[in-house]
């Protein structure tokens, strides 16, 4: 029997690791990645390039005006086994992850119009299931029919540890009372926004992996998943 395909919404608080883990299931599952938070930075990159952040204030009509411009796609790396990220055409992916991006990301997601567009293409690439995404609202605004829905957290110090061994890694210099002030930031706009605010749906599995390793999440996930593939397939 051909197992039903489902929509999974991952949800959750800044560098929890939803990206990390959308992508090991849709990899497991043989699923579609759709990484709507690069999305939202892809957007706060061209808005950056184009001068039309000031001290940390978007220009809302630069940035609703120039979202004709864009057009976000996603490949798969054979070589790097990753999710890469393009903006019109070009590879981004590194250049939406640095400190700069992430700073002014979530002034530019409250924007009403930007919101509606991303939502706008997340749904249409979701329309024969069959995926994973990642996010803020996903399960809550985007997919809220999506069979299974986790939701995920973590302690503000251990998201900006994990954020900052990351760019570390990277070559990035940085300084981890920054990063520590930017999750912390970043926590208060998601949630106090009035578009899609951050908050879990009423029906989405929390998932606190605070002291879990990568593979512990994603074996708990993929046992979530099963669970919710068979009761479509008896339904």
């Amino acid at each position: 029997m051909i197992k039903k395909k489902i929509i999974i919404a991952i949800d959750g608080h800044s560098s929890c690791g939803k990206s990390t883990l959308a992508k090991s299931l849709a990899r497991e599952l043989g699923y579609i990645y759709i990484d709507s938070g690069a999305m939202y930075r892809v957007v706060t990159l061209h808005a950056l390039r184009n001068g039309w952040i000031k001290n940390g204030q978007p220009d809302r009509e630069k940035v609703i005006e120039g979202m004709k411009d864009i057009k976000i796609t996603f490949h798969w790396d054979e070589n790097t086994e990753k999710n890469t990220t393009f903006l019109n055409g070009e590879n981004v992916e590194d250049e939406i992850r640095q400190l700069e991006v992430s700073q002014n990301v979530s002034p530019i997601s409250t924007i009403a119009e930007v919101r509606h567009q991303m939502v706008k293409q997340q749904r249409e690439n979701g329309k024969n299931k069959g995926i994973v995404m990642d996010g803020r609202d996903i399960g809550t605004v985007v997919f809220p029919r999506a069979e299974l829905k986790i939701f995920m957290t973590a302690s503000p110090e251990i998201r900006a540890q994990r954020r900052y061994l990351e760019l570390k890694e990277k070559g990035q210099e940085v300084e981890f009372d920054e990063i520590l002030k930017n999750v912390e930031d970043r926590d208060t706009i998601d949630s106090g926004r009035e578009v899609s605010p951050l908050k879990k749906a009423d029906d989405a599995i929390v998932l606190d992996n605070s002291y879990l390793t990568r593979e512990q999440q994603l074996q708990w996930s993929l046992e979530r998943a099963k669970e919710k593939m068979e009761e479509e397939n008896e339904s």
